[in-house]
């Protein structure tokens, strides 16, 4: 299976990008760098890839297990190295549940199925980061 995605320069450091699905998404430079900070940057665009592949995963997993879980939001936290090429070398993901009936053990469960079997954007993470995985938890 291949994926195709048509990226289109708009000028300046502007680019649209469309993918598989139709959606497009906006990418520019920050004004530190000659754009105007008008779309996603392209590293933090990985990110938001990381954390939505595993969130989908979870997701799934929520709703098959017909857990109870109020709240899901995940922050991803990166260090990003000094010299160029500069790239992610320290990656951390806390997965967030709120709820007052939380089963943190089958959530657990979720979280390792999703980083160590499901998402494909983990697995291509490990070639070049460290990963750490903080599950938290907040009972109502």
């Amino acid at each position: 299976m291949t994926n195709h995605i048509s990226t289109k320069w708009l000028g300046n450091m502007a680019f649209e990008s469309t993918n598989p699905s139709g959606m497009n998404l906006l990418i520019d430079a920050g004004p530190e760098n000659g754009g105007e900070g008008k779309g996603y940057r392209p590293k933090a665009l990985m990110l938001s890839a990381l954390a939505g592949c595993s969130g989908l995963d979870i997701a799934s997993m929520i709703k098959k297990m017909k857990l109870e879980v109020d709240e899901f939001h995940m922050e991803t936290i990166a260090n990003l190295t000094d010299e160029d090429p500069k790239f992610y070398d320290k990656v951390t993901l806390e997965y967030h549940f709120h709820g007052s009936n939380l089963s943190e053990h089958k959530l657990q469960r979720a979280i390792d199925l999703s980083i160590e079997k499901y998402c494909g954007v983990m697995e291509m993470f490990r070639k070049f980061a460290e990963l750490e995985i903080k599950p938290i938890f907040h009972h109502k």
